[in-house]
Parts: structure tokens; C-alpha cells; sequence
């Protein structure tokens, strides 16, 4: 049985990046390190979208990247100026690549395309067992989520983004290739928080998917509906199917840290890495991932990694209003950005503003939904 430092449950984004920060850092060299998945990571399963400054850590490997964004709802239109930020999107496959490279000409990293089966902990290390092996470590990473975990608890209230998108190429030059559309959320609401997401190449070609903030998925021709729908309304009556990506990310507060243990961290999805109140994840598994490699280097105990903010707390208030009154999310998100500043609510998004600046944004915000909200957490 093969023993290990590190091993990591799961390759997807968030091992990926801790793994790259630990080459980066140069202090893990004599640190044998394993990374198992069931995927060999050689499709080009999905993007990542983010808001970011301009030359950020992965900028060599951003695909496309917009300054102006437009949001819209039934009643108003807005072009965003999303200065001093840039919305900007990586491939999972140009990722997976560059990672992979750099981790490749590293002696002390190895990498199987096996699936695992379980983990458990034992004489102050882990075993892991796959299909085929047993595998031995110190500490493991992971990044395999158990949706039954989050499902069977009633505490944290569980939505997902979910959407299927087209990657598609029309006859008509009908896009503008220099801004991307955030939200657009004049499409039938149904009940939901529902809304279509274009991110555009060219003036023919362009990501085109439709969104939904809601605890149950749809049968995927209802999604695929609704965007045959919109092409015609954006007047495109013929196109290619280049593409097609599907997913749902959990959105919940669900304390993810308290599953954690002295050899076994929580990471990506099965950690809380994703932002709960979006669905975005790419920054956040960043800036998380730098704070785990800087916290193996001083610490040995899982269990003290953990941070829980004021940022914590709003995205449980939304969640809540949203699990009650799903249909509410389009009057909320559209009170912010009909009239607030984008940067700063990209900022709040990012969880980097004062409590000043906090009250700048929420204030935005229809308030009695909220204030009852509020009322039921009392005493969390």
C-alpha cells in the first residue's frame, strides 16, 4: 500500500488550485502527493466566469473578457460599466491543461485516473480506498460533496444554480462582442428566479444559457426551450450548436468546517468554497485555496480552518427569502443594480467591503423581506 503526504479526493477546480499554489510556494518538494478522480479532466466539461481586476493570477488563460455587462428585468434595461473590474471567462479545458502541465514536472506529484470508493481515518492517518487500490496518507483533501448530507438537514435551506447553456454560431451578426449579458431576467418567471446568460465571442458566436436560482431542476427540454426562445427574440432564426454545457452548483450555508477533522479539510463544493448567494465559485476557490496552502505551513489540525463572516450571514438571509419566495430573487437582485454602483456590488459580491459600504448596497434592497428574514435567524 502506496503512503502519501497529501492525497486529494477529487481533481476538479478547488484541488487543482490548492495544488498549483503548493508549486507555486516551493515548500512542499519533499511532500510525496497524490490526486485521484474517477475523471481524466481531458473534455472541456465546463467555463468559469468571474469578475476581476485586470492581470489577475490565471489572466494567460482567460478566454474571453468583457468591460461592459447588461442587466435587464421586464420593467428596465442598464449597460453596467463594470470599471475598475472586468468580467471574464476560462475554459475547463484550457485550465485543466496548464495545471496539469506545470504539475507534470513535478517529481513528488502524481496523478490516477481512479475513483474512489471511500475514505476512513486510522492511526493518525487516512485510508483511501479506490476500485482498484488502497492508498495510505497523512492528510486528504476533499472535494467529493454528499448532496445527502445537505438534503437530509432542514437548518440551511438548499438551492441550486442550475442551467444548461449553448455554445452556439448564428447566420446573422446579432451579438456585441464587447458586452456580455449578466443577467437578464425578462423571461417568464414561472414562480422562479429565472434568467438568461450571454456571454458573446463575436458577432456571430456567443454562449447563450438559460439560469435558475431554485431547488429543483427542470427536464432539460423545457431549458432548451427557453433558450430556442430567446435566440429568436435576439432575431436569430438559424444557427450551429457548437457546444452544449450542463450543470448544478449548491447554493447553501450549510457549515461545511464542522465536518472537518485533524486529517481530513473540506475543499470546493464539499467545503463551502462556492459563494452561496451566487453560485460563483472560480474566485472564491482561489482566495481559499491560497489560505489553506498558508495554513498547512504553520499549522497540522483541520478542524482550526475555518472562517465565519458577516458575508456568511447575508447570503443565509437571501437563501432564506429565496427558499420561501423563490420568485422574489429577480425584484432583489434588480433593486441593486438598477440604480447601485456595480463595482461596489461586484465588491460586496467578493466579500471585500466595510460595513459602510455594506449598508450602501443592501439598502438597495426591497427591505421587508429581508427584516423577516432577519427575525427568523434571530439567535443563530
Amino acid at each position: 500500500m502506496k503512503k502519501y503526504h497529501y492525497i486529494f479526493a477529487g481533481s476538479g477546480l478547488s484541488a487543482l488550485m490548492t495544488v498549483y499554489q503548493m508549486v507555486l510556494s516551493g515548500k512542499f518538494k519533499e511532500k510525496k502527493i497524490l490526486l485521484l478522480d474517477a475523471d481524466s479532466k481531458k473534455n472541456n466539461d465546463r467555463t468559469w466566469c468571474f469578475w476581476e481586476k485586470p492581470n489577475g493570477d490565471y489572466e494567460h488563460l482567460v478566454y474571453k473578457k468583457w468591460d461592459t455587462a447588461l442587466f435587464s428585468d421586464i420593467n428596465f434595461t442598464r449597460d453596467l460599466d463594470l470599471s475598475p473590474y472586468q468580467y471574464k471567462m476560462i475554459q475547463g479545458l484550457d485550465f485543466y491543461q496548464y495545471i496539469f502541465e506545470v504539475i507534470s514536472k513535478e517529481q513528488n506529484i502524481e496523478f490516477l485516473h481512479q475513483k474512489i470508493i471511500r475514505f476512513t481515518e486510522e492511526n493518525d492517518g487516512v485510508l483511501v480506498e479506490t476500485e482498484t487500490e488502497k492508498y495510505y496518507c497523512d492528510k486528504l483533501f476533499n472535494s467529493i460533496l454528499n448532496p445527502q448530507e445537505i438534503v437530509a438537514q432542514k437548518k440551511y435551506p438548499y438551492l441550486q444554480q442550475h442551467f444548461i447553456g449553448w455554445k452556439i454560431k448564428a447566420k446573422e451578426p446579432v451579438f456585441d462582442s464587447e458586452k456580455a449579458t449578466f443577467m437578464d431576467f425578462s423571461v417568464a418567471q414561472k414562480g422562479n428566479t429565472r434568467f438568461m446568460y450571454v456571454l458573446p465571442f463575436s458577432k456571430t458566436e456567443a454562449l447563450v444559457e438559460y439560469t435558475l436560482f431554485s431547488k429543483e431542476l427542470l427536464p432539460e427540454k423545457e431549458y432548451e426551450n427557453e433558450i430556442r426562445d430567446y435566440l429568436k427574440k435576439l432575431g436569430i432564426t438559424d444557427c450551429e450548436l457548437i457546444e452544449k454545457e450542463q450543470g448544478a452548483i449548491p447554493m447553501i450555508c450549510y457549515p461545511f468546517w464542522e465536518k472537518n477533522t485533524k486529517n481530513v479539510v473540506n475543499i470546493g463544493s464539499a467545503g463551502g468554497w462556492t459563494k452561496a448567494s451566487t453560485g460563483y465559485t472560480f474566485k472564491n476557490a482561489s482566495k481559499k485555496s491560497k489560505e489553506l496552502v498558508a495554513f498547512l505551513l504553520t499549522e497540522n489540525d483541520f478542524r482550526k480552518f475555518y472562517k465565519k463572516t458577516k458575508f456568511w450571514f447575508y447570503d443565509l438571509l437571501l437563501l432564506d427569502i429565496l427558499d420561501r419566495k423563490n420568485h422574489l430573487g429577480s425584484r432583489i437582485f434588480s433593486s441593486m443594480f438598477r440604480k447601485g454602483n456595480p463595482a461596489l456590488i461586484f465588491k460586496f459580491l467578493d466579500e471585500e467591503t466595510s460595513f459602510t459600504e455594506d449598508i450602501r448596497v443592501i439598502s438597495k434592497c426591497p427591505k421587508m423581506p429581508f427584516l423577516q428574514a432577519l427575525v427568523r435567524r434571530i439567535g443563530i
